[in-house]
């Protein structure tokens, strides 16, 4: 089969490699029908996650039909056509009892072992491991492109962003970056009742993407001198009972603090590569909360429901389509996302 191939940083392939293979009786084979590029494959192009080796197929999101199943497999069969989650789990172990299988210890610690670990879904075919409890069916109402954001983005703008950082009826939100995790949390804020969802970022399409099609109540370019004035006029004047951080710079984490209110909330989404300052001996009189975490993909179904009710637009995230074999322009479009203006990218066999 083809698939892209990480060679080191900055060096990958579209090439030639074997099938995968049942090796475990937990496993199943899918074939992909549509995968897509998350930031995190770009931080692992640049050498920034040394766990990823050479030879290594990458990415961990992906939509597809099983054309294989091991005998242990109970809940899919062949043919059946299945979202692939982004997180692995065994379904058993400690921490996915808690509905924690980001730290599933079945699969050594780390849920995320696509594209990571072992090889991933920018391919022709992927073997999901645990796959009773790694795959969603892919319900009726629902299309290819919309299930394929189910397997990451979504739940992670979501599940860290909204969920674990406490949004609740009334609230007011500021959402600081609104690249696709950052949209996700956008459009999912109206789900936990927020009163209003307050956009931040430098880049004015994206900030006019932001209300017109996913839900901002208000935006605020943060290259403004008093820009962090401006979202809290849009408060009682003390700031924002949640700022979700959705970027991964120590930049917009000091954004997410300037602007919370005292006994508010930073939930940070973003991928952080650099240490951030937290300047505790300002802050910790403010009653405030910090939480963070990787996705644990556990709300698939329910945001599955309210996508096929139309009540979020999550197609609205894809800008670019290529071929699988066109995944290197995908890169590219990808990658320089200011320029292209992309957002996500599909790639369909």
């Amino acid at each position: 089969m083809k698939a892209l191939v990480y060679h080191g940083p900055n060096v990958k392939a579209w090439e030639d490699v074997p099938d995968p293979s049942i090796q475990e009786p937990t496993d199943c084979i899918v074939k992909v029908e549509a995968t897509t590029i998350c930031g995190t494959d770009l931080h692992i192009m640049k050498g920034d996650v040394p766990a990823v080796t050479d030879g290594r197929i990458l990415g961990h999101e992906g939509v597809g039909t099983i054309t294989e199943v091991g005998t242990a497999v109970g809940n899919f069969a062949v043919g059946d056509r299945v979202i692939i989650s982004c997180i692995t789990s065994c379904g058993t172990c400690s921490y996915c009892r808690k509905g924690l299988p980001s730290h599933c210890q079945t699969v050594g610690g780390i849920g995320w072992i696509l594209g990571h670990l072992i090889d991933g879904t920018q391919a022709e075919y992927v073997r999901i491991p645990f796959a009773d409890t790694s795959l969603y069916h892919l319900p009726e109402g629902v299309s290819d492109e919309q299930a394929l954001f189910v397997s990451d983005i979504v739940p992670t703008g979501y599940e860290i962003g909204v969920r674990d950082g406490g949004v609740k009826p009334g609230d007011v939100v500021a959402v600081i970056g609104t690249g696709p995790v950052g949209l996700s949390a956008i459009m999912t804020a109206g789900l936990h009742g927020a009163s209003r969802v307050i956009a931040v970022d430098l880049d004015d399409n994206r900030l006019e993407l932001a209300g017109r099609e996913f839900g901002a109540t208000h935006t605020v370019n943060s290259g403004s001198p008093d820009w962090a004035d401006q979202v809290r006029a849009l408060t009682d004047g003390l700031g924002v009972d949640v700022a979700i951080e959705a970027v991964g710079l120590p930049a917009t984490f000091a954004a997410a603090l300037s602007v919370v209110r005292p006994g508010g909330q930073v939930a940070n989404v973003g991928v952080h590569g650099k240490s951030v300052e937290l300047p505790i001996q300002d802050k910790w009189i403010d009653n405030i909360r910090i939480s963070m975490g990787l996705v644990n993909a556990v709300t698939g179904d329910m945001l599955l429901k309210m996508i096929a009710e139309g009540k979020l637009p999550v197609d609205k995230l894809a800008t670019h389509r290529f071929s699988l074999a066109e995944i290197d322009e995908a890169y590219e479009t990808f990658g320089n996302a200011a320029r292209t203006k992309a957002l996500k990218v599909v790639m369909t066999a």
